[in-house]
């Protein structure tokens, strides 16, 4: 039988280091968009959420996604309405933006949701 270089083993381990430090940064943004979304549909899907003002819908989407470190502004939240006034549908478009060593890695999100 042959042993396995000590090279071989040192690389391997190297590499996946990297990888588990490429997924420990790229996963809180995903988590956190998931979360977002499910306060999105929430509130698309709620009497409540769905009464509000578009202000107020912005406001409330756009501290929400602060707590979760998300760079959402009120400017990124779209809203549609249906010809009677009623929510149609909600629309978040952002990215976060991940740095690597030498390389930064640029995340789309966009949750949303539609109103029932």
């Amino acid at each position: 039988m042959n042993a396995v270089p000590r090279w071989r083993i040192a690389a391997a381990l190297a590499i996946l280091a990297a990888l588990l430090s490429m997924l420990a940064a790229l996963a809180p943004p995903y988590l956190h968009n998931l979360e977002l979304q499910s306060y999105v549909s929430s509130l698309s899907h709620s009497p409540e959420g769905r009464a509000q003002t578009d202000g107020a819908l912005r406001q409330q989407i756009a501290e929400r996604a602060r707590l979760l470190n998300l760079p959402v502004a009120e400017s990124d939240v779209r809203i549609n309405r249906s010809p009677d006034g009623r929510l149609a549908h909600l629309d978040v478009r952002y990215f976060v933006e991940v740095n690597f060593p030498g390389y930064a890695v640029r995340l789309h999100f966009y949750p949303g949701a539609a109103s029932q």
